[in-house]
């Protein structure tokens, strides 16, 4: 009976085992892989793609005009994207050139009333010798009326009339140097005149060339070659000079910032190839180069930089941005966004 009872025990089935087997082995697989990946990656998923955003600002102020384009539109170098109106200003233009042959005529004039002060310069010269002339005359008359008179050839009046000529003929050159030295402190002023005249119509030329350059900065054109994001404006909205219009981003430029934490940089040096994978499109591929690390931790920029000397001292493991160009990016631009999250890792081993 005994040996019935062994013979019918019914024997264990070895499939179990076997699947139980090739679980703990696959899973050991999995996690040596695992294992021997983080030993010899170093990784970051603090990542993201970056790209050049200039903003598009008006240099004057004014009412917009015409938008040439639209939200997200591309756009090239020196396209024109918005003009503003000019109407004032043009005014104003004609205003100051008008100004400006005001002030032409007012140096014409200055030049002429020079010309006119050097000509009576030269007629008082001219009246100063005919004084002298008058003057040595007379004395040569009273010289010889006095001999008259010693001899009494004249009488006393003749005499008198002669010696009121030298007096009269000596006030005049007198008077007549006096026009002289006037006449020469009217051309030193007539001079600065013109100076002055001439510096005011350059004055007035420059404002005339502020205005015009204002004029050309109503037209507005894009920097640099991409796409526009959301516009900020809208046609007859008043502008003040530096408002953010919109921005244009560079679509054939990318590359990659990551932050690595500070005990993941021992290896990483420029020069190195990193793998990449962008969180959008998983299933691609691609690889970069590192350009440069930082100089110092993200929280050096922030607004607020920690303090460690003040307050209660927290040990936070920091950050140190990395910039890794993106290995053939002319391939992957269309899927390329500035913004985008990526995972980043690099073999040290």
């Amino acid at each position: 009976m005994e040996q019935q009872a062994t013979e019918q025990t019914p024997k264990k089935s070895p499939v179990r085992t076997i699947i139980i087997t090739l679980v703990l082995l696959v899973a050991a697989y999995f996690g040596y892989k695992k294992v021997s990946y983080i030993l010899t990656h170093e990784t970051t998923d603090n990542a993201q793609i970056e790209t050049q955003i200039t903003p598009v600002l008006p240099r004057v102020a004014g009412y917009v005009k015409n938008i040439a384009v639209n939200d997200y539109d591309s756009v090239k170098t020196g396209q024109l994207v918005v003009e503003l109106d000019d109407a004032e200003l043009q005014t104003q233009l004609l205003e100051m050139e008008a100004d400006y042959k005001q002030a032409e005529v007012d140096v014409v004039n200055a030049r002429a009333a020079l010309n006119n002060a050097l000509v009576t310069l030269k007629v008082n010269k001219g009246s100063i010798q005919l004084s002298d002339m008058r003057m040595q005359k007379a004395l040569d008359d009273l010289k010889r009326d006095q001999s008259l008179y010693a001899d009494q050839a004249i009488t006393k009046k003749q005499l008198d009339d002669s010696k009121f000529n030298v007096e009269t003929t000596t006030q005049q050159l007198t008077n007549s140097k006096t026009d002289l030295t006037a006449a020469e402190s009217r051309i030193a002023v007539l001079q600065s005149a013109i100076e002055k005249a001439n510096a005011g119509l350059g004055v007035k030329k420059a404002k005339i060339e502020q205005t015009k350059l204002k004029i050309t900065y109503t037209k507005i054109y894009a920097p640099q070659a991409g796409k526009i994001g959301k516009k900020n404006v809208s046609e007859g909205q008043y502008v003040q000079a530096g408002t953010p219009l919109f921005s244009i981003v560079n679509d054939t430029t990318y590359w990659i910032v990551a932050n690595f934490k500070e005990n993941q940089l021992r290896k990483l040096y420029p020069g190195k190839i990193v793998d990449i994978e962008i969180d959008a499109f998983p299933d691609l591929q691609l690889t970069g180069t590192i350009e440069s690390l930082s100089e110092a931790t993200g929280a050096k920029f922030s607004l607020l930089p920690p303090d460690n000397a003040s307050g209660n001292f927290v040990k936070v493991t920091q950050r140190v941005p990395v910039k890794i160009q993106i290995n053939d990016v002319a391939k992957y631009r269309s899927k390329l966004r500035a913004g985008l999250s990526v995972f980043v890792s690099a073999d040290i081993k």
